[in-house]
């Protein structure tokens, strides 16, 4: 085996799940055992009570000094030891001695056998015989003994005894006044010479007893009914039960490792959509447990190498400023000693050249924060913000650099959300900025409302964004060949921002054709279901 037991996932569910089969088998053995016993005992009971109540009255009708031989006698005409005892001294706890005082036998297991306990009518002696079960010979001898309990006695007085014989035995008793029919001729002939006659029926299961009480009435017993396997319908119902319960163990197993790995998938769909700083917690040192800490190793790895080149961009950024404004105050000095215009506009163009530089080490820097900040799960600081009002500021801030353009906020209700006020004026701006570039005419900025988000639509009247494209401009310095060229400006990285900013607020940012305006339309969604959709980067440890 290449892995201990508490190391291997497998091992240990297997394990489980073979401690389950084993422990269902034995419960499903111990219980068809138990059932088996209860009914032997039962069977028992039922098969003893008859002769124990006959033989207790027949006692108790004895004198005292006579029963001693009464029962020595009957002993060896049945074949049984009987004995007689005083209650109190026998070892027998509550419910045995209710048993007895309810007229029921109680059965002992004894090193030989059993013993059979029953108290006689009106009396504290207790009747006690070993019988394991009846033979012929007993079941003759005790028939003997009823024939002659209700021989010479009035049709009124045998009626009364049967009916309390039959109570007691749980088996028909009956005296008829007609022979038997089914008995063949030899046993009609010993039946006739007054012989005790046992009958097997042909099915083999069940025993009738004949015997013939004075000269013109006939006992019958029976039929009593042979000990029989456990039937169908009960091995049915132990077969389900263990099913159930095996189904039971099996479902919490497989529940229990199923509920591990789907911890350790969320974790890893958290990160795969950019939360670095999610992790497992690590419970123990089996398969999963080893995933989970390649996962938060995989993780830390990931969050250190993106942090290391997200502060190489920060530094070289803050170091391209210092020469950049060197650059920038040697041309100054150079416009004020220079008098020629060709040199001016140059210097004029090195000066544009120079402001556009800045403007693009401003979005790295914004980028590389936005990125930074959002993989290691810094918290927004949010309020709530009337979103129709951030268009309007930004539409204010960008007119007057747009003269020749028709900058315009739809009317419509009023629509707030819970989003940091600078970053979303930010993803705004950028929008508007993005689509003045392109715009012919007109840009128009439009706020919806959907069933659990604000939308935020951008128009413009220029080119649009093909189709094929409309993934591609999001990533940083991404540009189109066709009609956003470098001509029309930007750097590439305003959309990428744009972006950043909606996935730190748990929203979105798509792009489409405009239906009114003919070109292109960007659309902002942000969730309106509350604060835990604004904050999708706090997340606590799951076990793996």
């Amino acid at each position: 085996m290449r892995r201990s037991l508490t190391d291997s996932t497998f091992l240990r569910f297997y394990a489980s799940l073979l401690a389950a089969l084993i422990i269902t088998f034995g419960l499903a053995l111990f219980g068809f055992l138990m059932v088996d016993k209860v009914r032997q005992e039962h069977y028992r009971e039922n098969l003893v009570s008859g002769p124990l109540a006959l033989l207790a009255d027949l006692v108790s009708r004895q004198p005292l000094e006579n029963r001693n031989d009464w029962l020595a006698s009957m002993a060896s005409t049945l074949g049984m030891p009987l004995g007689l005892f005083e209650l109190d001294d026998l070892s027998l706890n509550y419910f045995e001695r209710a048993r007895l005082r309810g007229e029921r036998p109680v059965i002992e297991s004894t090193e030989d056998g059993w013993r059979s306990l029953y108290q006689l009518p009106h009396s504290d002696w207790v009747l006690a015989a070993r019988i394991n079960s009846l033979n012929e010979m007993q079941l003759r001898g005790i028939t003997e003994v009823m024939r002659t309990w209700l021989s010479g006695e009035s049709e009124q007085v045998q009626t009364k005894r049967l009916d309390r014989i039959e109570h007691q035995f749980d088996i028909p008793v009956g005296l008829y006044t007609t022979p038997p029919t089914d008995v063949d001729p030899i046993q009609a002939t010993r039946l006739d010479a007054g012989e005790v006659v046992v009958r097997l029926d042909t099915g083999l299961s069940s025993l009738y007893i004949h015997a013939r009480v004075g000269p013109d009435r006939w006992l019958r017993i029976g039929p009593l009914p042979s000990f029989e396997a456990m039937p169908l319908s009960l091995a049915l119902a132990l077969l389900i039960m263990v099913l159930i319960t095996l189904a039971g163990a099996i479902y919490l197993i497989v529940w229990s490792v199923e509920g591990r790995v789907g911890r350790l998938e969320r974790a890893a769909t958290r990160i795969a959509a950019g939360h670095l700083n999610s992790r497992v917690r690590v419970d123990s040192s089996d398969f999963l447990g080893r995933l989970g800490m390649a996962l938060n190793g995989m993780a830390a790895q990931v969050q250190s190498l993106l942090r290391s080149q997200q502060e190489m961009i920060r530094a070289v950024s803050h170091e391209l400023r210092t020469p950049v404004a060197r650059i920038r105050f040697a041309v100054q000095m150079l416009e004020d000693l220079s008098k020629e215009d060709i040199a001016r506009r140059q210097l004029e163009g090195i000066d544009e050249d120079i402001a556009e530089l800045d403007r693009l080490i401003d979005e790295i820097l914004t980028y590389a924060k936005l990125d930074s900040e959002n993989a290691q799960g810094v918290s927004l600081k949010t309020e709530s913000l009337e979103c129709r009002a951030v268009a309007w500021r930004v539409v204010e801030t960008l007119s007057p650099l747009h003269p020749h353009l028709e900058l315009s906020v739809t009317d419509g209700a009023e629509l707030e959300v819970e989003a940091e006020p600078r970053y979303l004026q930010r993803a705004v701006q950028n929008l508007v900025a993005n689509a003045c570039r392109h715009a012919e005419q007109r840009v128009t900025v439009t706020v919806h409302q959907e069933p659990r988000a604000v939308r935020i639509d951008v128009e413009d009247d220029g080119p649009g964004v093909p189709e094929a494209d409309r993934i591609a401009i999001f990533k940083p310095f991404a540009r189109l060949d066709d009609s956003r060229t470098r001509r029309s400006g930007g750097y590439g990285l305003g959309l990428s921002i744009v972006q950043k900013i909606m996935a730190w607020h748990g929203g979105n940012v798509v792009v489409d054709r405009s239906e009114t305006l003919g070109g292109a339309r960007f659309s902002l969604l942000l969730p309106i279901q509350g604060r835990e959709a604004i904050h999708p980067l706090n997340f606590e440890e799951e076990p793996a």
